[in-house]
């Protein structure tokens, strides 16, 4: 596990054992992540698939009682993930951080409950996929605007060569984004 600069989202390298067959690799063990510190109760499974260099997915999250901490990788292609800390009084409120994941170097990055997450894909034909610890629920759904400069993020795609939809276009700044989380609230 990899520590990253905002300091609950983790990032989990996984070891990869390869032969003349191929490979394998772990993508999922209790013990070892709850060893490494991660709180681990999945709910749901989920993958998405994306033909399109440029697909935006997000920012999303989802409210309590139904927020979601997510467990996102990467099956086929590559993306660029992001998490935005939206917890009112963190220290890293409004941070991002962002970091690539691939199929080819197997990885996972851990969203905790209080992060709107996102990502862009970088590859045709991509596929994500992620565990989650609480199911989807339409009612709960929250997300921010993923251009908003406030937010800084550096996205290797430019704007203009993006597919998002509408819902995603259409989300609040986080200055206009109502206070779901605080920092240490249960």
């Amino acid at each position: 596990m990899v520590g990253t600069d905002i300091e609950d989202v983790k990032l989990i390298r996984l070891r990869v054992f390869g032969d003349e067959r191929g490979r394998f690799f772990e993508t999922w063990n209790l013990q070892k992540f709850t060893e490494a510190g991660l709180p681990m109760t999945f709910v749901q499974d989920n993958q998405a698939s994306s033909a399109a260099v440029g697909t935006m997915r997000g920012l999303h999250y989802q409210i309590a009682p139904h927020a979601q901490g997510k467990l996102i990788g990467v099956l086929r292609g590559s993306i660029y993930d992001v998490a935005v800390d939206i917890r009112r009084g963190s220290p890293t409120f409004g941070r991002s951080i962002g970091v690539t994941l691939t199929a080819s170097e197997p990885s996972r990055i851990w969203i905790p409950v209080g992060f709107a997450h996102g990502y862009v894909t970088l590859e045709p034909d991509t596929e994500v996929v992620y565990k989650v610890t609480a199911g989807y629920a339409p009612q709960a759904e929250g997300g921010l605007r993923w251009d908003d400069p406030a937010l800084g993020i550096d996205w290797p795609i430019a704007p203009a060569e993006m597919t998002v939809n509408d819902r995603d276009r259409n989300w609040p700044r986080l200055a206009d984004a109502p206070a779901h989380f605080h920092h240490g609230a249960a």
